[in-house]
């Protein structure tokens, strides 16, 4: 039973993420036109995210995110299984906000905004593709431990604000040169519901990668070891 309740938090927390996330983009997109910008796309990201954790921390560890979960994996805090599961969950949680996306939004701003799916600006190479979205996942999960994991900080009961203000200066940062996914889920669910999938296996490889990097530093360097006297 607590495990169906986990799961369940997985798919509505990526659920708020994924639907702020998308929304926001294709709002920005004719014939709606809001005006937000990335700064306003940033904000919806962070905003949202920031408020899931803070809800579902305490259920499944709002992971929200199938890196998050596999550089947990890597470093023992999650079971093999539970973890399979969890990223399965993430997925269902962002194909649904996609396709209520497209079921609120007119057919031209979702065709404009590709359903919000994270992509390459045109003068953006492979190269550039996979460093970006390693360094931004690479923070964003360095964050996560910092604030979620270290003791030394959960105290202070800073997860939900610095995970969220770093998705939202990570956005900032890099959506105009890859889309600034971090987020395999966030990239499946739109790709799924509007059926573009270039480039997509990039946005699950460097993402991953750099989540298990920072997963691993944090843990092996980082994190005060308890002390076994």
């Amino acid at each position: 039973m607590y495990t169906a309740k986990q799961l369940l938090a997985e798919a509505i927390g990526t659920f708020f993420l994924c639907f702020a996330g998308i929304a926001a983009i294709v709002s920005t997109a004719e014939p709606i036109n809001s005006g937000a910008g990335l700064l306003g796309i940033a904000l919806a990201h962070g905003l949202a995210l920031s408020v899931a954790v803070s809800i579902f921390a305490g259920v499944s560890g709002a992971h929200f995110n199938p890196a998050v979960t596999i550089g947990f994996l890597s470093t023992g805090r999650i079971a093999p299984p539970l973890a399979l599961l969890y990223i399965v969950a993430q997925l269902v949680g962002a194909t649904l906000a996609a396709a209520a996306c497209k079921a609120i939004f007119p057919a031209d701003a979702v065709d404009a905004a590709q359903l919000g799916i994270p992509l390459p600006n045109v003068w953006v190479t492979v190269p550039i593709l996979l460093l970006t979205e390693f360094i931004l996942t690479f923070l964003l999960m360095t964050a996560i431990f910092g604030t979620a994991v270290d003791n030394r900080a959960v105290s202070m009961k800073l997860g939900g604000f610095g995970i969220g203000l770093t998705v939202a200066f990570d956005i900032l940062a890099g959506g105009a040169v890859t889309g600034a996914s971090m987020n395999p889920a966030r990239s499946f669910g739109p790709a799924l519901v509007h059926g573009n999938f270039d480039y997509h296996g990039y946005y699950w490889l460097a993402p991953i990668a750099g989540a298990v990097a920072a997963a691993l530093l944090y843990h092996f360097v980082l994190l005060e070891k308890e002390s076994t006297t």
